[in-house]
């Protein structure tokens, strides 16, 4: 019922157990944000793709400033799809983001190369 291959990031060819391995295509990690990108600003550049669920800017936990990365979490795949091809080296506040899918934590897959 399903092919061996899966078409998704940035138009490349994807193996099916990288995505059964990962879990849900929903979810995006966001990096070289500006650190005064905040969730609002995130939230609002996003939800242009589909229903945003969650927004989330990683803050260092004692000074309380950005690092740079954050994550967006959409309702479905096909908006995550379509926020990562149209996103992924766009200008937001100054900065070209890198946008990707987000690895859970721990991810074997990058060592599987």
């Amino acid at each position: 019922m399903f092919s061996s291959l899966f078409v998704s990031r940035n138009s490349m060819i994807t193996p099916l157990r990288y995505l059964t391995t990962r879990g849900s295509c929903s979810k995006l990690f966001v990096g070289g944000l500006s650190y005064d990108t905040n969730e609002p600003v995130l939230k609002n550049e996003f939800e242009k793709y589909g229903e945003v669920l969650h927004v989330r800017v990683i803050c260092d936990h004692k000074s309380g400033k950005s690092k740079g990365y954050g994550f967006v979490l959409f309702d479905s795949e096909e908006a995550a799809a379509s926020a990562l091809a149209s996103m992924n080296n766009q200008l937001l506040e100054g900065r070209n983001i890198r946008v990707e899918y987000a690895q859970p934590k721990g991810d074997s897959y990058q060592n599987q190369k």
